[in-house]
């Protein structure tokens, strides 16, 4: 009889990407010649594939005929490329094994250990020379920018973008590598604008005089869905990421924003959320509805700290939709679910707003936008979605003073005046 535990260390990110070496691999700890209770084999919550300790449950299943108890066996999946296993196998051992058989499974443990060690070492990152040669000094601008007061998400994609140079073979002490890897690189214009002012900004730290490329910026109508595919999609998700879509459906906050709310931040007696602003944007406070109000009593309290966050960091959030997404669109069979990420909901509020009120500096307040030029891209997305379709209005008249006032307080506006009769109209 054998117990095999097998695992493997997940990798750490440096400055610059994946520099550190994998640790300890499995090894078999008892002896074949004293009995030993049932063989377990257990593998901890962390992925056996590509050692990543980014994973969350994913459900059961049931347990093998052999096993010595008939409880369900908790799934797992790995949050960066989806790999589901087992949390553990739990099988019966029979007395009469004989010992050439648990050499067998000896080795076969050993070799199926083997195939995890050479799976995480292909995902291994062997530092460049040139990565080598430019990490002290990076990490040095870095740590700069950081005490100039910048971001974290800002440093975060300086990071990421000399990360991507150097993988594709850049040398960053000579310009004209570093644009000429820039200008091969398949990403978007827009992407390679935000790297090349990120270079700038590296020679100008290590005095090097230099002559940065002009990249102009792609300027694409996002995906805006239907309310009622929205609604179809917030329905299907798990509680939690409901609740999350639902604040963003009705708030076009961004998920930053989503993701830092507290429970102060909500006030349940008002019906009112506040908003603390992201990349430079306009606090607001923000009215929620009885319904996303009863999402949130519904999500069990942790602690008893008013000022605890109610949702995990926007990326955790982002790598779950993602799964859910993916699930959500094959039992639907409606593709078009693909295209919906955190962002489209913002994008679907500040045009909703628009059509209903045709007032730019309302969806300007909404959004926090601190500048009417932000704002002015929905302007052209909803007279672009809206152009052929023709607006249903219900019209009521007023005479009077009173009648005006009470048609403007159920969210009638002014319209026009024929004949002395001022015509008043809401959209249906």
């Amino acid at each position: 009889m054998v117990e095999v535990e097998g695992q493997t260390q997940a990798f750490s990110n440096g400055i610059i990407g994946n520099l550190d070496v994998m640790a300890e691999q499995a090894s078999v700890a008892l002896s074949l010649n004293q009995p030993q209770p049932n063989d377990i084999t257990t593998i901890p919550p962390q992925c056996p594939d590509c050692g990543t300790k980014r994973v969350f449950k994913d459900g059961f299943r049931k347990a093998p005929s052999n096993a010595i108890s008939n409880e369900p066996i908790q799934r797992f999946r790995c949050a960066d490329y989806g790999h589901r296993w087992s949390a553990h196998i739990d099988l019966k051992v029979k007395d009469n094994y004989k010992k050439d058989s648990q050499i067998g499974a000896k080795a076969k443990n050993l070799t199926s250990t083997q195939e995890i060690q050479t799976c995480a070492e292909k995902r291994k990152h062997l530092p460049t020379e040139n990565e080598i040669k430019a990490t002290p000094q990076l990490t040095s601008l870095l740590e700069q920018l950081a005490n100039d007061g910048k971001k974290p998400g800002t440093i975060k994609n300086y990071r990421k973008a000399f990360s991507r140079l150097l993988k594709e073979g850049a040398d960053l002490y000579n310009p004209e590598s570093a644009k000429a890897t820039l200008a091969k690189a398949k990403l978007r214009d827009s992407t390679k604008k935000t790297i090349a002012a990120i270079l700038a900004v590296w020679f100008d730290y290590i005095g090097i005089s230099c002559k940065t490329p002009k990249y102009s910026a792609e300027h694409e109508i996002p995906f805006i869905p239907t309310e009622e595919l929205l609604d179809v999609f917030i329905a299907s998700l798990g509680k939690k990421m409901a609740t999350y879509c639902q604040i963003l459906k009705e708030t076009g906050c961004r998920a930053g924003e989503a993701s830092n709310l507290t429970w102060s931040s909500i006030d349940f007696q008002q019906h009112l959320v506040r908003i603390k602003p992201e990349k430079g944007s306009n606090p607001r406070i923000l009215p929620l509805s009885l319904k996303v109000l009863e999402m949130l009593s519904n999500i069990s309290k942790s602690s008893h700290d008013n000022q605890q966050n109610i949702f995990a960091n926007a990326d955790d959030m982002r790598t779950n939709l993602f799964l859910q997404r993916r699930r959500v669109a094959k039992k639907l069979a409606d593709p078009r679910i693909l295209q919906i990420h955190f962002h489209t909901f913002r994008h679907w509020k500040a045009t909703f707003e628009q059509h209903k009120t045709k007032d730019p500096w309302h969806v300007k307040t909404i959004l926090g936008h601190k500048s009417i030029s932000s704002t002015e891209t929905y302007i052209h997305i909803e007279e672009m979605m809206y152009l052929n379709q023709n607006d249903n209005f219900t019209v009521r008249v007023a005479n009077t003073l009173e009648e005006a006032i009470k048609l403007m307080e159920v969210g009638y506006e002014f319209h026009i005046e024929i004949d002395g009769n001022k015509l008043f109209r809401k959209r249906k």
